[in-house]
C-alpha cells in the first residue's frame, strides 16, 4: 500500500520524480498482435459504417441524416484505427506533419461540415458534396503515407487533362 501511495504521489521507492505518462503507457501498452487485431477491427468497423451509411442514403426522409452520420463514424472509425499501430500521440504528430497537415484539416473540416449541412443547414447538396471531399481528402491523406504516390498521381491527372 505503501508502493502505492508513493507512486501516486509522483515518488518511486528512492524519491526519484515518475513521469506519470510514462508510468501510464507501460501500463496500458498493447501487444503487436493485439494492436493488429485491433487496427482490423476498427478498419473494418470503419468499413462496415460507410457501405451502411451508403445504403441508407435511399431511405425516404431521413437517409441523408442517417448516411452523413455512419459516413462520417466510418470515416472517423477508420482514422483512429491506424492509431492502434502508433498509438494515438504519435499519429497525431503525423497527422500534423507539414506534408499532411492541409490533407488533415481539410479532413477534418469536411467531417464537420458533413454533419452540419445534413443537421443544421438541411442542405441534401451539400452533405453530398462534403461526403466527396471528406473521401478525396482521405485518400490524400493515405496517400502521403506512401513514398512518392501523390506525385504519381498528381502526374496521372496532369496527363488526363
Amino acid at each position: 500500500m505503501d508502493k502505492l501511495k508513493k507512486v501516486l504521489s509522483g515518488q518511486d521507492g528512492n524519491n526519484d520524480k515518475v513521469d506519470i505518462l510514462e508510468v501510464a503507457t507501460q501500463a496500458s501498452t498493447l501487444s503487436w498482435g493485439t494492436r493488429v487485431k485491433a487496427f482490423a477491427a476498427s478498419f473494418l468497423l470503419g468499413v462496415v459504417c460507410s457501405i451502411l451509411g451508403s445504403c441508407l442514403l435511399w431511405v425516404p426522409g431521413v437517409g441523408l441524416a442517417l448516411f452523413a452520420v455512419f459516413y462520417t463514424l466510418g470515416n472517423v472509425c477508420s482514422l483512429a484505427s491506424t492509431m492502434f499501430l502508433t498509438g494515438p500521440l504519435a499519429q497525431l504528430k503525423r497527422m500534423c506533419a507539414k506534408e499532411r497537415a492541409l490533407a488533415t484539416v481539410v479532413m477534418v473540416t469536411c467531417l464537420v461540415l458533413t454533419l452540419c449541412s445534413a443537421f443544421w443547414w438541411k442542405n441534401n447538396g451539400l452533405a453530398v458534396l462534403f461526403c466527396i471531399l471528406q473521401f478525396l481528402a482521405f485518400a490524400w491523406y493515405g496517400l502521403s503515407y506512401i513514398p512518392f504516390a501523390r506525385d504519381a498521381v498528381l502526374k496521372v491527372f496532369t496527363f488526363c487533362l
